[in-house]
């Protein structure tokens, strides 16, 4: 297997062996768990730092959601918590602790043993929410491990829903007419969002119910059509339990994994069920901001007219990459006498009958249109610049969200409160590491053929298998689908000997001096960077002054769901699972701005 790609990383994962245990004997979970928490609720409400320290180990990690920080923020070690608490303990005044019952003793590994506790809190303007991990010390001491902590609401701002739903009765007219009033065709929204894919319905969902007016501007007819445009054999990755949407799940009769043509019709329903607002066939053609930090915002409107739009918040929710297809640089394209395309344009596998198709690219999409060509009996070759990590979800799902996001699964909420409670450098810092050994091993014979093909496999940057694929890549790898049986059985022919030299009139020459020849070249290559995106609407210092959106900071935080380069500019980009969760965080994050009751971010 090509280790190429591993990064050097040292693990962090508190075994019992790095902890000095030798056995646990009998685990009373309960009373640990509330003697622990009592100890640390009153250290906090009284706010002693240095008992709360007392209670966390020296590498403990703090990972806070608002509820401390009014940010998103991730502290390394007791020293670093410590001046953290210092400086925001008694400015936010904890308060009103109450442990939840659901104390698990978990073993995630052989040689890792946690308690993992949930517990809500009180801030003054906030109902908050916390997760802590518990792991033994000498004497049969416990302490924490992580933390976690976030806010749920606003106590005098929650979200309209239940109870606080609307009470009017109106008739059929009446609700016509407010929803044409809501509509901005005079006024202005509080936040504008650019894009109404998945990412921006679901924060626009947020910000509705927690009353902060919202419009969503789409370039395309419908809302959906981002997935009514790609080829005809994609569906969504991940398994339905862990793609559902606030406020409307996915029914019980939903399957597994979703077609993108019903992905497209759903989230057309979705934004009209909510009653969100969205301007379709309307493009963003510029953003300044002026001195009272207000974006004006120029739209140009489905009718060709243009509309300038003052706003406190800009959202872009436009995905991965710019939308501009990132295209391979060969040498004597001119020369070529077949067709060069980005995947973004392929469709089905009709269109290329009879006709010699070479892929470039080894990631999900490079494979899903070699596995759509091959499956159809068309002669096709899939190109592979560098080794992939590959997986079948399918299989190795128990491994990573299976406890989670399954059949008879806690509810959504908790699962995403407990999945997002385990900070990044843990994950990064030995988790991951050790759930990709595992996936490796329980699917070993399948990769074992597929390298015997000729396929180069590795295990992800710095072993950590998707983890880091996703965030500092946004793909790179592929969770097979079928594509890999294809590859070893020979329909989906295999070239990565030797890197592309140029083009020939008749297909492509490499290094090596061997030629393969095509009709059709089709590059499964990705798309440029987001900020490209930033720079089209602001321009280009706004953009420059802006972070990597494939990147992480020193804290191990994405940039996806924070505020960029200038006061009221957000980025909303992810897959379903993460904005379902991170739009909750930024809906409140910026509700908490309007209402000026959040304290400047720490």
């Amino acid at each position: 297997m090509d280790t190429s790609k591993a990064g050097h990383w040292k693990s962090r994962v508190p075994t019992l062996d790095s902890l000095g245990i030798k056995e646990l004997g009998h685990i009373d979970k309960a009373k640990v768990a509330k003697d622990w928490f009592q100890s640390f609720s009153s250290s906090a409400t009284a706010g002693n730092v240095d008992r709360v320290i007392g209670l966390f180990c020296e590498d403990a990690l703090w990972r806070d959601l608002l509820s401390l920080t009014s940010d998103m923020r991730t502290f390394d070690g007791s020293a670093k918590i410590h001046k953290f608490l210092t400086d925001r303990l008694l400015l936010v005044k904890l308060q009103n602790f109450q442990l939840a019952e659901s104390i698990r003793l978990q073993k995630p590994f052989p040689d890792l043993t946690w308690i993992v506790g949930i517990f809500t809190f009180e801030n003054g303007p906030a109902r908050c929410s916390g997760v802590f991990r518990l792991v033994p010390g000498a004497n049969d001491s416990w302490r924490a491990y992580t933390m976690f902590t976030m806010v749920e609401s606003f106590k005098k701002f929650p979200e309209k829903i239940g109870p606080l739903r609307e009470h009017t009765a109106l008739s059929g007219r009446q609700w016509k007419e407010k929803r044409k009033q809501e509509m901005f065709e005079k006024d202005d929204p509080v936040v504008a969002i650019i894009g109404a894919g998945q990412s921006a319905l679901q924060l626009a969902a947020r910000l509705k119910f927690l009353e902060i007016p919202t419009l969503m501007i789409e370039k395309d007819e419908r809302v959906g059509d981002m997935w009514r445009n790609r080829y005809d054999a994609l569906s969504l990755h991940f398994p339905v339990w862990y793609d559902h949407m606030p406020y409307i799940p996915f029914p019980p009769t939903w399957p597994r994994y979703t077609p993108s043509f019903k992905m497209a019709d759903w989230l057309e329903n979705y934004a009209a069920t909510l009653e969100l607002n969205v301007w379709t066939s309307s493009t963003v053609v510029g953003a300044k901001q002026d001195t009272e930090l207000k974006w004006h915002i120029r739209i140009q409107q489905r009718d060709g007219s243009e509309r300038v739009l003052k706003v406190n918040h800009l959202v872009f929710a436009t995905g991965l990459g710019d939308g501009i297809p990132n295209m391979p640089d060969i040498r004597n394209q001119d020369v070529f006498q077949g067709a060069v395309m980005h995947s973004s344009l392929y469709r089905r596998a009709s269109d290329y009958a009879g006709k010699k198709v070479i892929v470039i690219g080894t990631g999900n999409s490079g494979h899903d249109v070699a596995s759509d060509l091959a499956r159809a009996g068309e002669d096709v070759t899939i190109f592979q610049r560098s080794s992939t990590f590959v997986m079948d979800l399918d299989k190795g799902w128990k491994f990573l969200g299976g406890a989670l996001y399954s059949e008879g699964g806690p509810p959504t909420d908790i699962a995403d409160l407990l999945f997002n409670s385990i900070p990044h450098l843990l994950l990064e810092g030995g988790m991951a590491q050790r759930t990709t050994e595992a996936i490796i091993n329980d699917q070993i014979s399948q990769l074992n053929k597929l390298m015997k093909s000729g396929f180069r496999v590795n295990k992800g940057i710095k072993d950590a298998g998707i983890l880091l694929q996703l965030k500092l890549k946004g793909g790179g790898h592929y969770f097979d689908t079928g594509g890999s049986q294809l590859i070893i059985d020979g329909k989906i022919k295999l070239k990565n000997d030797s890197q592309i030299k140029s083009f020939y009139p008749g297909g492509l020459e490499f290094e090596n001096g061997s030629k393969l020849p095509a009709d059709v070249i089709i590059c499964a290559t990705g798309f440029g960077d987001t900020r490209d995106s930033i720079r089209q609407v602001c321009g280009d210092k706004v953009a420059d002054d802006c972070p990597s959106l494939q990147s992480l900071s020193d804290e191990g935080e994405s940039y996806s769901y924070a505020q960029l380069s200038r006061m009221g500019l957000w980025m909303m980009v992810g897959p379903l699972q993460l904005n379902r969760f991170f739009s909750k965080y930024l809906a409140l994050r910026i509700q908490g701005i309007e209402k000026k009751i959040l304290p400047p971010s720490y």
